[in-house]
């Protein structure tokens, strides 16, 4: 039995540790995969204190804070969330453990969108990537298209134009979303070419990989565009399942619905980071860790109460 469990190993979990164990407060970290989207970020520049730091060094930097303060962190997937009786609460693992705590903090982030077009599945793997920091290495000296036109996806192309001989970087609508100081830096690279208001809408391959996509508004007269790669970077959906089936409440978008102590309609249930609609679309990385922070405040003055 724990007093609170936190769902969720990205920055805004490991935030919430670090403010329960200097709250005292006897807690568990469950995440699947540490730092969450956090530890695929390429470059991070605008987070305090670091000029320049890679998502990966980021993360690590504050897995071992949460450990150095004696923050106890389980690598595993949540497989079921329920309310056993007033103020207890079961968390079930895919690995067939059950954990039992007096409050949650629901902070699982969102995973990635997928472009739903032929081809997709068949040559995830084999050429299509959701992570560019994963996967650019392999592309060296190739021909690759990035699908997005946000933050992300610049980042991605500006990445991957350091391996690749050509990268294209393919958005749906103009300009870019991108901040301008990520949208300066697409343009200015050589190696990237911008097809605007395009949709990928179907990937090709031989030979069980990919050979190239086929694209809804022809580029210079022809609808197929050879590539080795797809990278896509089209921003996430909320991973809101198992909340929803305790009977968390969501927005119109699906994100879970919080007050300012980012508590949810059910009592002890707190979320927080880019599953939570406090910051509306800044889904940044200081924002997950003001949200983390918040929550497991409210988790500490929950307790005060009792």
């Amino acid at each position: 039995m724990y007093d609170l469990i936190i769902i969720g190993a990205g920055p805004a979990g490991l935030t919430a540790s670090i403010y329960a164990s200097r709250y005292r407060i006897r807690h568990l970290v469950i995440g699947k995969d540490l730092g969450g989207t956090m530890g695929l970020a390429w470059q991070v520049e605008n987070y305090p204190g670091f000029k320049r730091i890679s998502g990966m060094e980021l993360t690590k930097k504050m897995v071992e804070q949460v450990k150095g303060l004696g923050g106890e962190i389980k690598l595993s997937e949540v497989s079921e969330l329920a309310k056993l009786t007033e103020g207890i609460f079961a968390v079930k693992t895919t690995g067939g453990q059950t954990y039992q705590a007096k409050t949650l903090i629901i902070a699982t982030g969102i995973r990635r969108r997928e472009l739903g077009v032929p081809g997709e599945k068949e040559y995830l793997g084999k050429g299509v990537s959701y992570c560019a920091v994963c996967d650019a290495p392999f592309f060296r000296g190739k021909t690759v298209a990035v699908v997005g036109g946000a933050n992300a996806a610049a980042q991605a192309a500006v990445h991957l134009a350091e391996f690749a001989k050509k990268v294209y970087l393919i958005y749906r609508r103009k300009p870019l979303r991108a901040e301008p100081i990520w949208r300066e830096r697409v343009e200015k690279n050589p190696k990237i070419e911008i097809i605007y208001e395009t949709n990928v809408v179907r990937i090709l391959g031989k030979r069980g990989l990919i050979g190239g996509v086929e694209l809804d508004n022809p580029y210079q007269g022809n609808k197929y565009l050879a590539v080795d790669g797809v990278f896509v970077e089209i921003g996430g959906v909320p991973g809101t399942e198992l909340a929803k089936k305790l009977g968390v409440e969501v927005d119109e978008k699906g994100y879970i619905k919080v007050g300012p102590d980012m508590g949810t309609n059910i009592k002890g249930v707190f979320a927080a980071g880019d599953i939570a609609n406090a910051a509306g679309e800044l889904q940044q990385i200081v924002t997950a860790c003001s949200e983390g922070a918040i929550a497991a405040t409210s988790v500490y003055r929950y307790f005060l109460k009792e």
